[in-house]
């Protein structure tokens, strides 16, 4: 005989967070921090939200206001993904993130079902290779994208690179890349066989790495393009996404613009795409 167990009563404080009390509130189900400045979490997912992997939504909490404080945040799961994640800054006196980095699993926010952006795959012609240039939390979308067949499906190969300043601002992508080439579920989904077109460079700024150095100069030197044993960027072949900081995305447009690439958009696809409601570092 199974012996029955009594069921555990609700606290308050569980009763509360079961409530939905925010407008568009979604639950918080899993939180990581990984240092001072940067975290990432998965909530619910609405049943309604359907997303193009690379997009973004608007998410947040109540402010002090009593209004929603909201910023753009990209998708950084997949489009397949029952819940969403999000990687995200920790700014101490920012309105949102000074509330945001204190969440944890149970709790809610607020989050608006209808999600937009240039960082998709209907912004881009078709080619040979694609290039996600990402600096800090601006590796999100290409998390998304990471983890998309279609990805692997439209493109030879897959290059995703990032930089940060110090080393520990790289695990998110590090761990990220490992799942790809580890998960059995992600494996299966992806193909065995597509997994190999995948090539990961991270490089920092500060700190010392294995690789060191802006991207921009890498670029410039021809240094990227050596160590990965690709030939330069080519308008017939190459085709890109850049997420990161306002200045890094001027950086790497003017570069892409000088080796041919031109700028492209959802009602008009080119060479490569920029996102431009990346979240900084105010938010």
């Amino acid at each position: 005989m199974t012996q029955m167990t009594e069921p555990s009563p609700v606290t308050e404080i569980q009763a509360a967070r079961a409530t939905p009390a925010l407008p568009d509130a979604q639950t918080v189900t899993e939180v990581q921090h990984y240092t001072d400045r940067l975290f990432r979490f998965r909530c619910t997912r609405p049943q309604s939200l359907r997303f193009r992997s690379g997009e973004f939504v608007m998410i947040g909490l109540m402010g002090d206001n009593g209004k929603p404080l909201l910023r753009a945040y990209s998708i950084a799961s997949p489009s397949w993904d029952d819940e969403l994640e999000f990687y995200s800054i920790k700014v101490p006196d920012g309105p949102l993130t000074s509330k945001l980095q204190h969440i944890a699993a149970g709790d809610q926010i607020i989050l608006r079902p209808k999600p937009v952006g240039t960082l998709v795959h209907d912004a881009l012609l078709p080619g040979k290779r694609i290039w996600f240039f990402a600096t800090g939390t601006g590796f999100a979308p290409f998390a998304s994208l990471l983890r998309d067949p279609e990805t692997y499906e439209k493109f030879d190969e897959v290059v995703i690179t990032h930089t940060c300043r110090e080393v520990a601002e790289l695990t998110y992508g590090a761990e990220l890349i490992e799942s790809i080439r580890t998960d059995e579920l992600l494996q299966e989904l992806i193909g065995a066989d597509h997994l190999a077109k995948l090539k990961y460079y991270p490089t920092t700024t500060r700190e010392q790495s294995p690789k060191m150095g802006r991207i921009t100069t890498l670029i410039e030197t021809g240094e990227l393009f050596e160590d990965l044993g690709v030939p330069p960027l080519d308008p017939d072949t190459d085709r890109a996404m850049i997420c990161g900081s306002l200045g890094f995305n001027i950086d790497v447009k003017a570069l892409l613009e000088q080796a041919g690439l031109r700028e492209g958009a959802n009602s008009e696809p080119r060479e490569f795409v920029v996102e431009k409601a990346f979240v900084g570092d105010g938010i």
